[in-house]
């Protein structure tokens, strides 16, 4: 049965952004992919479009928990169904709970898991995670399958950014100074995993909704 790893010590890739490599091995990782593919029978993914303009997102997504982020004409904003199935969300993996409980000691409970499937040709341009009531808490981000490039600035869209390939198993934390930090997918790197039969990436981004 698979775990979490200890590991090496985390990097600090942006003040209060810890990057962990590898922080789940194979067998964790394939046993998390089968909860989200349950996950995911109950709250098909669906194309997310921009509020002002109605252009769709490039990647696809679900959400777990009690809140789902979603965003379409009315904005961006948290609510407790699946905007095509209305039915409510599924519950938080166990797998999940204690990723946070690790990775976020003292925090409360996260309330939500915003599910991204990035295929081959997908990316996520610079934005920041702030439709939350609290920033106090932080937000954790997993990688599953292909691996991504991904971008971290400040809390300034204008700030200079650092990139970093973030593999499978991998696990990102933003709190204090980089809670707001501008962050984005530029591109996934086809054929680095095997994880995922179809290819491309499932990133699991848990968050703490209220205050």
């Amino acid at each position: 049965m698979g775990a979490a790893r200890p590991g090496p010590a985390a990097l600090e890739i942006a003040p209060g952004a810890l990057w962990q490599r590898e922080a789940l091995d194979r067998a964790a990782q394939e046993a998390l992919v089968a909860d989200i593919r349950a996950i995911l029978a109950e709250a098909p993914l669906f194309t997310p479009t921009m509020p002002r303009t109605a252009k769709p997102f490039s990647v696809r997504m679900s959400n777990c928990g009690p809140l789902g982020w979603v965003s379409d004409a009315s904005g961006y904003r948290y609510q407790p169904f699946h905007p095509e199935t209305r039915r409510p969300w599924p519950p938080l993996p166990r797998a999940l709970e204690a990723l946070w409980t690790r990775f976020a000691p003292g925090a409360p409970p996260p309330e939500a898991c915003l599910i991204n499937y990035y295929a081959p040709d997908a990316r996520m341009s610079l934005h920041q995670d702030r439709d939350e009531a609290d920033f106090t808490a932080p937000v954790l981000s997993v990688s599953l399958g292909d691996t991504a490039l991904f971008r971290i600035g400040s809390d300034s869209r204008r700030g200079a950014t650092r990139s970093v390939r973030l593999g499978s198993g991998d696990v990102v934390v933003l709190g204090g100074e980089s809670r707001l930090a501008f962050h984005g997918i530029d591109r996934i790197l086809p054929g680095t995993s095997t994880l995922l039969a179809e290819g491309g990436r499932f990133n699991l981004t848990l968050r703490r909704v209220t205050a």
